[in-house]
């Protein structure tokens, strides 16, 4: 084994199965090998898909309605509450299946890759109207297209029912239409202005208030379900309201696009992506996630170039990312969040032992899978996660983990942490009272708290 290979399956996977450091001593080979489009996808044979998550909702608003209008009955109380089990049902189902294939899969950066841009992307299941609709639109959105380009990628998560419900594009109306004015409906720019704050251009990328307008008014129209006074006039991918479009050319960073209904937003959506301040945004992004909180300088600009120079091909991105400069050096330098560790933990040690209090240790931590608490996502620097509080949380959980597992704590830093481990670790280790205290240092160990 050797350092190159035991930082690569930490820092661009999720954690060793055994045996799964030695399998990665060509690291870039084994890294190369999981930059496909199958290695990100999960099989969602048992779960639903978003058309039934929304089915689900739409019964969830007629109920809400009834009891609005005052029939506040035992038997519709009832039925909204069995709607909304129904959704968290779901919404278990995809976190177990999620979680899985995580400890599972064979090819770890492929899946890493993917919750990059799921976080990126986010859509919480933080609300009534979204808890059915976070785990379908990873799988639908995200995951079959973080090997191809992000125009596609963009165009996919942006206008996704998942996407345009959690960021209330449903209640964005074109200003000057017949359906305005009738029922005092107008602009939200929700989703424009994360689109370009956070998912394109960035905070600094060049936009201003109206080009936050603009895209706003373009984007009016798609919808993640046809209104039913509107269900006669849906066009495209039945997700279109054309009455509800705002009519007209727009401008956008200085372009004219023209009236073009339901391809005016992706005529616009397909020059953000290739822009190049949503390359920086992007590349800064991803530098800070796989090197270091404060990324070097050098790092961005490869990322940048790459990004612009492959028309914002994610397979080209990614295989950058593997070959920036020391991305095989150690130390490892980032913090791995409650539910990595929880993952890495769970690929050497198994889902029995670590999920026993999988749902009760992550919502301790305050990560709750598909529960980032804004549409930034997730925090990715230490400072988020390290806190005292969070620290002495992450010393109980791993002695309640320790206590469960049947695994020598030196057999556990052979194989989880191989040639990262050190001496004064080692020397810990063999001096512990107990396996038990034993495996809870090595779980403790800046080597396996660090990715």
């Amino acid at each position: 084994m050797s350092i190159a290979s035991a930082v690569a399956v930490h820092r661009f996977g999720l954690g060793p199965q055994a045996g799964e450091i030695a399998a990665a001593d060509d690291p870039m080979v084994w890294l190369d090998a999981q930059i496909t489009s199958k290695a990100a996808l999960i099989d969602a044979s048992n779960l639903p898909s978003s058309k039934t998550a929304l089915d689900t909702f739409t019964t969830l608003r007629e109920h809400r309605k009834s009891l609005r209008s005052g029939n506040a009955s035992a038997k519709a109380v009832s039925a909204l509450e069995g709607v909304i089990e129904t959704q968290r049902g779901a919404l278990r189902k995809e976190v177990q299946t999620r979680m899985a294939h995580s400890v599972t899969t064979p090819a770890p950066f492929a899946d890493r890759w993917a919750r990059f841009w799921s976080n990126h992307f986010t859509v919480a299941a933080t609300r009534a109207e979204t808890i059915g609709l976070a785990g379908p639109y990873e799988r639908e959105a995200i995951r079959p297209h973080v090997f191809g380009r992000f125009a596609d990628l963009l165009k996919a998560a942006v206008l996704h029912p998942g996407m345009l419900l959690y960021l209330d594009n449903h209640r964005s109306v074109g200003p000057s239409t017949r359906i305005a004015s009738r029922r005092g409906l107008g602009l939200n720019e929700n989703l424009a202005r994360e689109v370009l704050e956070l998912h394109t251009l960035g905070v600094n990328g060049g936009y201003g208030q109206s080009d936050v307008e603009s895209l706003a008014k373009a984007l009016t129209g798609w919808m993640p379900f046809a209104p039913r006074v509107l269900r006669t006039s849906v066009t495209g991918s039945g997700m279109f309201v054309s009455p509800a479009h705002e009519p007209g050319p727009k401008s956008l960073l200085g372009k004219r696009y023209p009236s073009d209904g339901q391809d005016q937003a992706k005529a616009m959506l397909a020059d953000l992506a290739r822009h190049p301040a949503t390359a920086a945004h992007v590349a800064r992004k991803l530098a800070q996630h796989f090197l270091a909180d404060e990324p070097p300088k050098a790092a961005v600009d490869a990322l940048s170039k790459s990004f612009r120079g492959s028309g914002g091909n994610l397979s080209a991105l990614a295989r950058t990312v593997v070959r920036l400069e020391g991305a095989f050096e150690a130390p490892l330098r980032k913090v791995k969040t409650p539910e990595e560790l929880m993952i890495a933990s769970a690929r050497m040690l198994g889902q029995r032992a670590v999920f026993g209090q999988a749902k009760r240790a992550i919502e301790g931590f305050a990560q709750r899978p598909f529960g980032a608490p804004s549409p930034a996502g997730w925090p990715d620097t230490a400072e988020a996660w390290l806190s005292p509080d969070a620290l002495q949380k992450r010393i109980d959980w791993a002695g309640n983990v320790a206590k469960r597992a049947r695994q020598r704590p030196d057999a556990f830093v052979e194989d989880a942490l191989g040639p990262l481990a050190d001496l004064a670790l080692l020397t810990a280790i063999a001096r512990a009272e107990s396996p038990a205290q034993g495996l809870t240092l090595a779980l403790m160990s800046p080597q396996f708290q660090r990715r």
